[in-house]
């Protein structure tokens, strides 16, 4: 008898064992797999957060052969062919009826709202002032996603995000004489259409691909863009300069279309409100574009309040939520 009880111990054993490793491996192995995750979603973040560094040097390039409706209502159209062409090779099925209103403010936000506002706001404005401005953006989205998503950061990150935003609105203050002028509301505006657009982008690329959230949302834009750019080509000046095309193919390509896919994945992956503080790079690789491309001069105050929000980045990002 005690022969067969080893026997149907070791029995026991020999069947058992491996499922039981079977079953532990997934929770031993699942915080590695998030950690990549995270990793991954934070690297494509941020490839979105440099290439929107550029954004405002390629609009100030493109201003120099046209006029500000001729640059925005041309790089959604030309970024609507490249989305709605990739759309169409890979007969890509309409998203569903839920998701276009969505689809409508990521449209209204991002592919019309920002572009025209900060457009027009750099006719008055310089690159590195807007870009300080701009800082304010991730508050704004982290601001909207708690709206919509119900999602809820810690004190810490909220406390972060307010000194970033602080020393923005200083500077803002402090360059326009202690009051803000034509080109700052026009920003601030810009803001706030940009994070609806931000948030809606975000939630729906956990339903779609980051490429097709923005893919079709130009391609719903595209009746507002077509006649708008043919009306603008009409009434505005055009000189397609060397400057001007590049700048407009940068921001038909680059900016409008595939900074956002790898931004759209990349806050799928880590949460809207964690990817939007990246964005407080932002300005510092603006404000470095701008003397490298324009050959602007900074005013004095404008490197320390870049860095300064820069800073913020490390505790929004080490908060908890």
């Amino acid at each position: 008898m005690r022969d067969n009880d080893s026997a149907t111990a070791t029995t026991t054993i020999a069947v058992h064992t491996p499922a039981t490793a079977g079953r532990d491996a997934p929770a031993a192995t699942a915080p590695a797999a998030r950690g990549r995750l995270v990793s991954r979603g934070a690297l494509l973040a941020a490839l979105g957060v440099a290439s929107f560094s550029l954004t405002f040097p390629g609009t100030a390039w493109a201003l120099e052969g046209m006029g500000p409706w001729t640059v925005v209502m041309l790089r959604s159209v030309l970024a609507a062919v490249l989305a709605g062409g990739a759309l169409a090779v890979l007969r890509v099925r309409l998203p569903e009826r839920r998701h276009w209103a969505g689809l409508a403010v990521v449209a209204g936000g991002v592919v019309l709202g920002f572009p025209l506002l900060t457009t027009l706001a750099l006719q008055t404005s310089t690159t590195s002032h807007a870009a300080v401005v701009v800082g304010l953006l991730p508050l704004t989205t982290a601001a909207c996603s708690a709206v919509r998503t119900g999602v809820r950061p810690s004190r810490t990150f909220w406390g972060a995000s307010l000194a970033g935003a602080a020393v923005v609105i200083g500077f803002a203050v402090q360059q326009s004489g202690g009051a803000p002028g034509r080109g700052d509301l026009l920003l601030f505006a810009a803001l706030l259409v940009c994070a609806a657009g931000y948030t809606e982008g975000g939630r729906l690329a956990r339903h779609m691909p980051g490429w097709q959230v923005i893919g079709w949302a130009l391609v719903l834009a595209l009746p507002v863009t077509v006649t708008g750019a043919a009306v603008a080509l009409s009434t505005e000046p055009l000189r397609l300069t060397a400057h001007a095309v590049a700048g407009l193919l940068w921001l038909a390509v680059g900016s409008q279309f595939l900074g956002l896919v790898v931004w759209y994945r990349g806050m799928a992956a880590i949460g809207i409100h964690k990817a939007s503080q990246l964005q407080l790079a932002q300005p510092l690789l603006t404000l470095v574009w701008s003397v490298l491309l324009l050959g602007e001069r900074l005013p004095p105050a404008a490197p320390a309040a870049a860095l300064a929000v820069l800073a913020c980045i490390v505790v929004t990002q080490r908060a908890r939520g």
